[in-house]
């Protein structure tokens, strides 16, 4: 896996682009001197942990012949201070699933993503904790 990076202005907008030729743009806040181009570094981090994860999550329902009719997700990150870094302490995730799905089925596949398959969020594990919250057709699941 490679990344290249290619700065686009004089400021911190920069366009990455991976092996296979896609693109993602990123950049600073302008409250630290960005133009707001795309997203932010940490930003793409909770992008990874809930594309990661949804994709986990798809993937086992689908082989256990569940039909989702809507999958979204939700990210928070609170970070702390650690010397001159700011990296994440705590990542929230809330899935929200709509169709014919068995809740324990849908309890399984966010614990399996999280506990064993995400690579994003084990690749956080030492130093952020994720926590994470299933609703099923507007109910929440209890862990």
């Amino acid at each position: 896996m490679k990344i290249t990076l290619n700065r686009v202005n004089e400021n911190f907008h920069f366009e990455l682009k991976n092996d296979r030729g896609h693109l993602v743009n990123i950049d600073a806040r302008p409250d630290f001197g960005g133009n707001d181009m795309g997203p932010s570094p940490m930003e793409l981090v909770l992008m990874g942990v809930a594309g990661c994860s949804g994709i986990d999550m798809i993937s086992i329902l689908k082989k256990q012949r569940q039909e989702i009719t809507s999958f979204k997700a939700e990210v928070e990150g609170k970070r702390e201070k650690v010397g001159d870094a700011n990296p994440f302490k705590d990542i929230y995730v809330v899935f929200s699933l709509e169709g014919t799905i068995k809740e324990d089925k849908a309890a399984k596949a966010a614990q399996l993503s999280f506990e064993k398959y995400c690579s994003v969020s084990k690749t956080l594990e030492p130093t952020a904790t994720v926590h994470y919250q299933v609703i099923l057709n507007g109910v929440a699941l209890e862990k």
